[in-house]
């Protein structure tokens, strides 16, 4: 493990269960100081025992994105104070699940609470987070997308909406900062066994019928996309999109 990489920092939104968890767990055991983050202490207290446990280093933040500006600030703060100055890394992954149904049943506070949620908070903390990358001259940013934001799914408008404008601010945030040293990049999960993903076991079903591979993607899987983008193994590996989704999106 090179010099770098055993003092390197990185903020993981939304990462007190599922991907996030997994994804914190995985950047602290290759030697990164993780800022785990979310709405539930309890459960991120664990997520950061965990990583004690194991010999890693990390911290709990508690954030509530859903507040917009407030809390991104507030987030954004308090990584940066923990790492001791600009991020190496983060991860974009916070997000609003929403079950799959019909358009005209979708309300207007649901639609509110997804674009905070999974676009707003992101754009908010990364327009904190990358500046200071740049001014440093290097840093990486994986923004957690989905299959659903590059098809289309009946009965998914709205979270696929919301993923598919990650995508997109993919590619605008690496035009912006790439040329400043910092590399953004988006890793799309197909399905994931999850704790809350049983919740979508009939939507789910049809799609590994579909999958060459034929089953649903570990956590730990997505989670060792995201240490490559993050990592020293993709450094001319800007504004690309990585499915972690057993071919689904291939076929």
């Amino acid at each position: 493990m090179s010099e770098a990489r055993k003092h390197s920092t990185a903020l993981v939104t939304g990462s007190t269960d599922g991907i996030g968890a997994a994804i914190a767990v995985a950047l602290a055991a290759g030697g990164t100081q993780v800022v785990v983050s979310g709405r539930d202490r309890e459960r991120g207290e664990k997520v950061v025992a965990q990583i004690v446990e194991a010999g890693g280093r990390a911290a709990f933040v508690a954030a509530d994105l859903g507040r917009g500006a407030p809390a991104a600030r507030e987030l954004a703060a308090a990584a940066h104070e923990l790492a001791g100055g600009p991020l190496d890394v983060l991860v974009n992954n916070a997000a609003m699940l929403i079950k799959p149904g019909p358009t005209a049943d979708v309300d207007e506070e649901l639609i509110d609470g997804a674009l905070a949620v999974n676009i707003k908070a992101a754009f908010l903390l990364t327009g904190l987070v990358a500046p200071r990358m740049a001014e440093r001259g290097r840093g990486a940013i994986v923004n957690i997308g989905s299959i659903n934001g590059l098809v289309g799914m009946a009965g998914s408008a709205l979270y696929s909406t919301t993923k598919a404008a990650i995508h997109s601010l993919t590619k605008s945030w690496a035009a912006e900062y790439g040329p400043h040293g910092v590399r953004v990049n988006t890793v799309a999960p197909g399905p994931t066994s999850t704790p809350r993903s049983v919740r979508f076991a009939d939507h789910i079903a049809p799609l590994i019928a579909r999958a060459p591979a034929r089953r649903v993607s570990t956590t730990e899987e997505v989670a060792k996309a995201v240490v490559f983008l993050a990592g020293a193994d993709s450094t001319n590996v800007h504004g690309a999109t990585l499915t972690v989704d057993g071919g689904w999106s291939a076929v």
